[in-house]
């Protein structure tokens, strides 16, 4: 009678309790025009719900292998689709988060609600846009004891009963102090980004081996078939070059997907002066140090494969020194290429190099220039070089006028300038997100790197 009893109450408060955990909070992934233009991933979506970009593993481990409404799963970090419910940890927040409820043996959760506004072929995953977190529900159970248990038995019932209810809340207790010992730590972590970050400026300017090394790669690629390479990262390893061609690589070079290629260290010298393709009248490379990626590479990229115009928004600060960075590669490898400051309102003061050209005076509009908008496209399809002959540095967000002349100067068929914008500017085909860490995502890489400060 005693065990019948107990069975009872025990099932009855498991129950209850995964009842209060159904609950969980999700992400509903965006398509990239209802994101700005930028396509979703999960940094993003950390630095959204949860105020730190540096979190998305925490998401990609919740979400990992969960079938989606479509029959596809999350299976790599970088491989979002939109539709997609992402589980989010409990501690997220924000006008983006919204409440669900577990469904079915898979674990998929289905946000509440009735109408479905996911973008065509991302499923039908009903839920409600803007819900806002639940609040803390009360885990004190109260359960009546039958007349029959006395004594010694119901002290021992209500033990169990009290040792399952309280199992919940030791759990939020121990999670809300691992993120108060976590926000304790923060400054010290900062500062020690912060000076990770200040020592990669100074890491590039005294490494001419990796540049050396990015050359010869993007050399050897272009002079075999003219493959185009966006940009090169080099560490002890080896290379990888980011490459705009669905052909097979050559020998040894290996394909990684996601228009990467990979050649392992030792396979071949880097030539001391590259020829990029005997004959060709390509010019050659602008290659710059934009970071390290997370396998500690060094990140160079060709600004001459930027399309004219590369948009950086998010974190004011860091974007200013993604462009700044840019700005100082600049000087060391082609001092003589002038630039000419656009003034906008908003934006974070930029500094040039004393060593640069500085213009004061330029036309946006020159002769022959049409100003007109280029849609923008893959990676295969900004297979063009666009040669850095001068560079404009604009400082926050253009309006629509300003960022017409942009494409006027900058964009294809203008006068061969190249725009570095701190802010959104509208038609750019680059468009790269920084987040506070010091961070910037290149979705057009499907590549993450950390800039110096």
């Amino acid at each position: 009678m005693l065990l019948a009893v107990w069975s009872t109450l025990y099932l009855g408060g498991a129950a209850l309790a995964a009842d209060a955990a159904d609950v969980v909070k999700v992400y509903v992934v965006r398509t990239a025009e209802q994101n700005g233009g930028t396509p979703d991933s999960l940094a993003l979506i950390a630095a959204r719900t949860l105020g730190d970009g540096n979190r998305a593993g925490e998401i990609f481990d919740l979400n990992r292998g969960r079938a989606q409404a479509d029959g596809t799963a999350l299976t790599n970090p970088g491989d979002l689709r939109p539709g997609w419910i992402l589980r989010l940890p409990e501690d997220a927040n924000g006008p983006d988060v919204q409440l669900a409820q577990e469904s079915g043996g898979d674990g998929a959760a289905q946000p509440d609600g009735a109408a479905s506004t996911a973008p065509d072929g991302a499923g039908t995953q009903p839920f409600v846009q803007g819900s806002q977190p639940p609040t803390q529900a009360s885990n004190t159970i109260v359960l009546p004891l039958p007349a029959v248990l006395a004594g010694l038995g119901a002290f021992l019932l209500a033990l169990l009963t009290a040792a399952i209810v309280a199992r919940q809340q030791v759990r939020r207790l121990f999670a809300a102090m691992a993120r108060a010992i976590r926000r304790l730590g923060d400054p010290v972590r900062r500062a020690r980004r912060l000076r990770f970050r200040t020592s990669l400026a100074a890491a590039f300017a005294g490494d001419g081996e990796s540049l050396r090394t990015a050359h010869g790669a993007v050399a050897e690629l272009t002079g075999r078939k003219g493959h185009a390479v966006h940009a090169v990262s080099v560490d002890d390893a080896g290379v990888t070059a980011w490459v705009a061609t669905a052909d097979a690589p050559p020998a040894p070079w290996q394909d990684l997907g996601e228009a990467r290629w990979r050649r392992p260290a030792g396979a071949f010298a880097p030539p001391t002066q590259p020829a990029y393709g005997t004959g060709s009248q390509l010019p050659s490379p602008s290659l710059v140090a934009v970071g390290v990626d997370e396998q500690g590479g060094k990140v160079f990229v060709d600004l001459s494969r930027l399309d004219g115009v590369l948009s950086v928004t998010g974190d004011p600060g860091v974007a200013r020194d993604v462009v700044q960075g840019l700005l100082a590669e600049v000087a060391r490898s082609k001092p003589a290429v002038p630039v000419a400051v656009l003034q906008t309102t908003g934006g974070p003061a930029v500094a040039l190099p004393g060593t640069m050209r500085r213009i004061e005076r330029f036309d946006p509009r020159p002769a022959g220039a049409p100003a007109t908008a280029r849609e923008a496209g893959t990676l295969r399809a900004a297979a063009r070089l666009h040669p850095l002959e001068a560079l404009l540095v604009a400082s926050g967000t253009p309006t629509a006028q300003e960022a017409a002349d942009l494409l006027a100067l900058c964009g294809p068929g203008g006068a061969g300038w190249t725009a570095l914008v701190c802010g959104d500017a509208q038609g750019a085909h680059w468009r790269w997100w920084a987040a506070p860490d010091g961070s910037v995502e290149i979705p057009l890489l499907r590549l993450t790197v950390t800039v110096p400060a």
